[in-house]
């Protein structure tokens, strides 16, 4: 089969009844895959440049450690926290909004049928046409307020679970911002004799690419774009982050 028709194929399989059915129904979840990868990004910056700032200061492991699971666990929970607020007020401001199209509906049913009208009539409905899909909205009223709420304010109905969100966002903070640590870990030990630092890089710089290739689905982006992207954007951030901890490195010794 030439790769045109394999392509055919499976353009006529996907849009078969029953996949249609599917994908909309999987498109009206909302998946939590944002909230890992930004999580993931946000952790990994964080305590790589946690690293990046001890070593350029020439200080211990130990002091690596305990500054990197701080911010490791203080940054995490703050962002997972941040999540589930701004989670939340999205979902009391669709709340409200609903509450507020269905007090319109039940005052003012004339005026909010014109207000459907007009929508669909910009969306190119006329005629018969138009009336029978204003009748069909209006006599359900739940589609009705839903209508209002997309194409008037322009919400989205699927909203994700604050709670789930946080925590996605929080688990995703600790396991890939855990890895710029672990040589220092291993190196605090005793375990072994390499250089920390530069383990500690390689192992960042593969998370960094990771997640952004990962990020690529949700940009559109090719894979290998996005990760260099991420890996050069958080490899900025650990070297400004390493030059600050050059700069002060007499403070500390100093002090």
């Amino acid at each position: 089969m030439t790769h045109d028709a394999h392509s055919q194929s499976h353009l006529d399989a996907e849009h078969t009844p029953a996949a249609v059915s599917k994908r909309l129904a999987r498109s009206r979840r909302h998946s939590y895959l944002r909230d890992f990868v930004y999580g993931g990004i946000d952790g990994a910056v964080t305590t790589f440049a946690v690293v990046s700032g001890v070593a350029g200061a020439g200080l211990s492991s130990g002091v690596v450690i305990v500054l990197g699971f701080a911010n490791l666990i203080g940054d995490g929970f703050s962002m997972a926290a941040g999540n589930y607020l701004g989670a939340r007020a999205d979902l009391q401001l669709l709340e409200r909004a609903r509450q507020t199209e269905k007090m319109h509906v039940e005052r003012f049913p004339d005026k909010e049928r014109e207000e459907i009208r007009q929508i669909l009539s910009a969306k190119g409905f006329s005629g018969d046409t138009l009336q029978r899909a204003v009748e069909t909205i209006t006599s359900d009223p739940e589609l009705w307020v839903n209508t209002m709420l997309q194409e008037e304010y322009g919400l989205s109905l699927s909203r994700p679970s604050p709670v789930t969100a946080a925590l996605v966002t929080l688990a995703a903070f600790v396991l890939i911002g855990v890895l710029p640590l672990l040589a220092s870990v291993v190196d605090w030990m005793g375990a072994t004799d390499s250089r920390p630092f530069v383990v500690s890089s390689v192992l960042t710089g593969l998370a960094f690419f990771g997640v952004g290739a990962v990020k690529a689905r949700f940009v559109s982006d090719r894979w290998y774009r996005a990760g260099l992207e991420t890996l050069l954007v958080g490899g900025a951030a650990a070297l400004l982050a390493y030059g600050i901890g050059v700069l002060l490195a007499g403070v500390v010794h100093t002090g």
